[in-house]
């Protein structure tokens, strides 16, 4: 044991003067240096019983405390987590995939082997940068102490300067336990994307003015922006007369549901995903997940159509469909400049004229997708997927929701009004993010001076990836509530496999794609240290619910509901 100051403590107090408060992980020997290092500070670690619970806990964190930055600049709005060297990292591959195509702000570290000693290939041996590299913004190794205040001041900025998403930085044992003088620097800013290169501005107004029936498709990097980049996105919508939907897997609410203008998220379905997007001109902004699942046999964008591409990630700018126009920049910032240069090129009764074909396009859109989730089981007790929905907006309709309902997903989309900041979702698409986000959710909102209350909405397949993620949210007494919408089965296998393949349910044995026999979700949570609950019927749901809310600590609610 050495008395000196190392760079694990150097690793702690860059983070302590980074406004770090947590640190989620679940620790191993090569980290001990800095476990320790954490246990002598201000820093709390949250453990997680699995690595890849502990990089979706810090994921839903982090885009949590996005939010709350945007009303405080003192928040810094980054999810920390070490993770255990080589087989630790593979661990939280899974969910480091899924902060990636959420933009979640994370700084993921794992300990290593001392650099004197993998010649020897040691167990639990492996690349580590490499392994994080592909779904990290940059991934490498400190491997030297002098170079630690560097590369973790670098690693922050590069996590948080827009597009913003994960950096991954190796720790090797001798590093951390090296002595050192050496002190953190200074963070400093971090830095928009600007306001757009005024010429693609005009580009982009011009098109705006001149087209028969705009339409705006917006994404995910809209919201995080802040809630001013909604509200630009308002403005411009209603300056240009345009109709609005969500990108396709969109994750956040980029725009207010309940607005006259908003007509729908695109689904991931090609027939529909092309008739919401068949106009003369689109206006793609902040998106990245646009596409559908698998293959689709035509263009989701007829190739004539007029596209005006606006976002801060350059790669996303005219990458599916040409760019007529392509604004790199701050969604909020560009869409102020876009806004106030449409207003100058349209007249007033041309705005009203495009306004009276968007009721009328609503109106369409919301008779064919009013009926998700009201599923037709005529004699089946359990709720169908529209009536938790409903049930859930009744009793919560202001609460934190962060989900992965995956098939119940879109009766919640098109059900429940949803406000900006109020809503955060597995954009990824891969299973077991969204319970642990919702644990670090509840966390990150158990620091406002008025927390939220935080439901998970996970279906039982995503569930049973992780739960003993509650485990966590019991030990540290956060106050949470997951609703399971529990079908028994994968059934977006079963759909896709209908899709894919063709034909009627009765053909096919839809080989691990049911529970059969069930696990008993209540107990299990019990089993971690929350409350458990079966609801088997519509008409329970409610009570329990509101029960839950009114309780502290974690509850989870197994909602029975039918196909």
């Amino acid at each position: 044991m050495t008395d000196g100051y190392t760079g694990a403590d150097l690793f702690v107090d860059a983070l302590e003067t980074y406004g770090v408060d947590y640190v989620f992980g679940n620790p191993g020997t090569t980290e001990l240096p800095i476990v320790d290092a954490i246990g002598e500070s201000d820093l709390e670690y949250v453990l997680g019983l699995h690595e890849d619970v502990a990089v979706g806990m810090a994921g839903g964190y982090a885009q949590t405390r996005r939010y709350h930055a945007h009303h405080d600049e003192s928040i810094t709005p980054v999810g920390v987590a070490n993770l255990h060297i080589a087989p630790g990292l593979a661990h939280g591959l899974g969910n480091l995939y899924a902060a990636k195509i959420t933009g979640a702000p994370l700084v993921v570290t794992a300990g290593n082997h001392s650099t004197d000693f993998r010649h020897e290939e040691p167990i639990l041996s492996g690349d580590l940068a490499e392994m994080g590299k592909e779904f990290c913004k940059w991934s490498d190794e400190v491997l030297d102490v002098e170079a630690l205040p560097t590369m973790l001041r670098r690693a922050f900025r590069v996590a948080m300067t827009p597009p913003t998403g994960p950096v991954f930085l190796a720790l090797p044992l001798d590093v951390t336990l090296e002595e050192t003088d050496a002190e953190p620097e200074r963070l400093g800013p971090i830095p928009n994307a600007g306001g757009g290169d005024p010429g693609q501005l005009e580009r982009a107004a011009d098109l705006l003015a001149e087209a028969d029936d705009p339409v705006m498709v917006v994404g995910d990097e809209v919201a995080r922006s802040g809630a001013d980049a909604v509200a630009a996105a308002v403005d411009l919508a209603e300056a240009a007369g345009a109709r609005v939907h969500g990108e396709i897997l969109s994750c956040e609410v980029d725009f207010p549901t309940d607005h006259d203008q908003w007509v729908s998220h695109i689904p991931p379905d090609e027939e529909l995903a092309a008739m919401l997007m068949d106009s003369d001109t689109l206006a793609f902004v902040g998106c990245s997940t646009n596409t559908t699942l698998t293959r689709h046999e035509e263009a989701l964008v007829d190739p004539e159509t007029t596209c005006i591409h606006v976002g801060p990630d350059a790669w996303e700018l005219g990458k599916n469909q040409p760019a007529d126009a392509a604004v790199i920049g701050d969604p909020g910032l560009a869409l102020e400049g876009l806004t106030e240069r449409v207003r100058k090129r349209l007249p007033e009764e041309v705005v009203e004229e495009r306004l009276e074909r968007v009721a009328a396009v609503k109106e369409m859109v919301e008779a064919q997708v009013s009926q998700m989730g009201e599923d037709e089981a005529p004699g089946d007790p359990r709720a169908s997927k529209a009536e938790l929905v409903d049930a859930m907006e009744r009793v919560a309709g202001d609460a934190y929701v962060v989900d992965e309902g995956i098939t119940s997903k879109y009766a919640m989309l098109t059900r429940w009004d949803l406000a900006p900041e109020q809503y955060i979702s597995n954009k990824g698409g891969g299973l077991g993010y969204g319970l642990p986000a919702s644990v670090g959710a509840a966390l990150a909102e158990s620091q406002r001076a008025e927390p939220r209350d935080v439901v998970g909405f996970i279906g039982d397949g995503s569930y049973l990836y992780y739960p003993n993620a509650v485990y966590s949210a019991a030990r540290y007494d956060l106050d949470l509530t997951v609703v399971v919408p529990d079908n028994r089965n994968y059934r977006i296998l079963k759909d896709n496999t209908l899709k894919i393949m063709g034909g009627e349910e009765d053909d096919y044995e839809f080989t691990g794609m049911d529970f059969e026999p069930p696990v008993d979700i209540p107990k299990n949570a019990e089993s971690h240290g929350a409350r458990g609950h079966l609801v088997e019927t519509p008409d329970e749901i409610e009570g329990t619910l509101e029960d839950a809310l009114a309780r502290d600590g974690p509850d989870v609610l197994d909602v029975l509901v039918h196909d």
